[in-house]
């Protein structure tokens, strides 16, 4: 994406180009920034903070925006470009109920499989919701067990669990029981056999509002689960969490951005990018259908992770925390414009709460007082 140096720079540059040269030696200064400018530097002036800001593929702001810092939870505003890019928004993932033999007489002679394929919200009711299927198929009674092979590991209490295709399988033979089906034998899990017959599927909700979930309450588990997904359809199955951080990595590169990736979520400290690479995303977002339906996946004041913070300013955008680690990046409303414009800010060695007030200073100010030169 073709960028621009910031109007103040490029005014200097323009008007030392045309001066008459000087009699003697003497140093050009720079005509002087604008006072919203001169007031976010005020407040990032010697802290490890990097910040850009953009509008209309022209660089409003920047501060030392080549310095590449660990994203924290911005890496699923990475994960979540990437997915609208290669998904449609209202892509479904299924949840399917497969048998080694195809049932007769409403008899399943053998074992059912569940098999997931990367929703990371399934649930109780998606048991419900597949028992009813499997039962309109006219079955009565599986003469062997129900094994599950889905990727869930996360319990009722928001704890990891160490056998979730154990507890799926456990769930939905309580559910077919419930439903008039009798299981014959314990449930159990496992790798599926390789050829196994279809039987009855559910679908999760569309990709958006999943992702919207993921984003406002900054989801660890959902993102790497998503991260799985978009390794599995860049790369193949299995989906893991290396695929996914490479599929991460290779999106950002097909548009120029440098990204390292070691996760979905961000949990990892030796992830990397720049605010530059951060907003040259958030620009590419702008250019495709799905960019507006991106956006509003993302938290705005008072909402999620921004709960107590920027009630009075229009944004979208998503936190990151990690020990002395701080991000926020999206979309921050222009009053003078009356337009969006996506900013990155990163930084890395000072507390959260002194971050937070950075964050909030620059938002406000650009919020409320930036706009491109004439």
């Amino acid at each position: 994406m073709r960028r621009h140096r910031p109007i103040a720079a490029l005014a200097a540059a323009v008007a030392v180009a045309l001066a008459p040269l000087p009699r003697s030696i003497a140093a050009v200064e720079p005509s002087a920034p604008s006072k919203w400018v001169q007031r976010i530097e005020d407040v990032v002036n010697g802290e490890p903070v990097s910040v850009e800001v953009a509008y209309g593929g022209q660089v409003l702001y920047r501060h030392k925006d080549w310095v590449a810092r660990p994203p924290a939870s911005n890496e699923k505003l990475l994960l979540s470009l990437a997915l609208m890019d290669r998904l449609s928004p209202s892509t479904t993932v299924p949840l399917r109920a497969l048998t080694t033999r195809t049932p007769a007489d409403g008899v399943i002679e053998g074992d059912l499989w569940i098999v997931g394929h990367g929703d990371p919200e399934t649930g109780p009711d998606d048991m419900r919701a597949l028992a009813a299927a499997i039962a309109a198929k006219g079955v009565r009674r599986i003469r062997g067990h129900v094994y599950g092979a889905t990727d869930g590991n996360v319990g009722p209490t928001g704890r990891h669990i160490i056998d979730p295709e154990r507890r799926a399988a456990t769930s939905l033979t309580a559910q077919l029981e419930h439903a008039g089906i009798s299981v014959t034998k314990r449930p159990g899990l496992g790798s599926p056999p390789s050829k196994l017959k279809g039987l009855a599927t559910v679908h999760s909700d569309p990709l958006v509002a999943m992702m919207k979930r993921m984003n406002t309450r900054s989801r660890n588990f959902s993102a790497e689960v998503f991260g799985k997904l978009l390794g599995a359809r860049r790369s193949g199955s299995p989906g893991t969490i290396a695929k996914g951080a490479r599929a991460i990595e290779t999106f950002a590169a097909a548009h120029g951005v440098d990204v390292v990736a070691n996760d979905a979520s961000g949990l990892s400290y030796a992830n990397r990018v720049t605010v530059t690479g951060i907003v040259d995303l958030l620009e590419y977002a702008e250019t495709r259908p799905w960019g507006g339906t991106l956006r509003a996946t993302l938290p705005t004041g008072g909402q999620g992770t921004l709960e107590g913070r920027f009630a009075d300013v229009r944004l979208r955008a998503k936190t990151g925390t990690l020990d002395e680690i701080s991000a926020l990046s999206g979309w921050v409303w222009l009053e003078r414009v009356g337009d969006w414009a996506e900013f990155s800010i990163l930084s890395k060695g000072i507390t959260k709460t002194h971050s937070m007030q950075i964050e909030n200073a620059i938002v406000r100010v650009v919020n409320a007082n930036a706009a491109p030169s004439s």
